[in-house]
Order: structure tokens, then C-alpha cells, then sequence
């Protein structure tokens, strides 16, 4: 008679995950937030009215993802 293996990893059925408390997951929040502002203004607005460096470097840097996301650079 064969005997049934059971993982140790696996929770047991029926049991619900542990809640994740607002304080763990806020700092990751505002970081990732924070990081796709920055990455929004870069692709976005950079070599625009409100550039933030000189010359076309960052526009060339971000150019094709400028297009891909339907931001007009030219």
C-alpha cells in the first residue's frame, strides 16, 4: 500500500494567509510611487518646457519609449 507524502511548504487546507500590515508594505509604496513619477517625468517632459538638463541626451535616451507610451517629442 502506497503512502501519501505530504510537503511541509504547502499550508495546510483551509488556512487563511497572514495579513500584510499597512506599515510593511507604505515605504515600498511611496518608493515605487516616487520612482515611477520620476521615470513619468524623464519619458514625458524632459527637453521640454521644464527640462531639467541641457541638450538631447535624455531625449534620445527615452525617445523610442516616448513614442511607445504616445508622447509627442517632435
Amino acid at each position: 500500500m502506497a503512502q501519501s507524502v505530504v510537503s511541509p511548504a504547502l499550508p495546510a487546507a483551509g488556512s487563511a494567509p497572514a495579513p500584510l500590515p499597512v506599515r510593511a508594505i507604505l515605504p515600498w509604496a511611496l518608493f515605487l510611487g516616487t520612482l515611477a513619477l520620476v521615470l513619468l517625468y524623464f519619458v514625458g517632459a524632459e527637453q521640454g518646457a521644464t527640462s531639467v538638463f541641457s541638450g538631447s541626451a535624455v531625449h534620445e535616451w527615452v525617445h523610442d519609449g516616448r513614442h511607445l507610451l504616445g508622447f509627442p517629442c517632435h
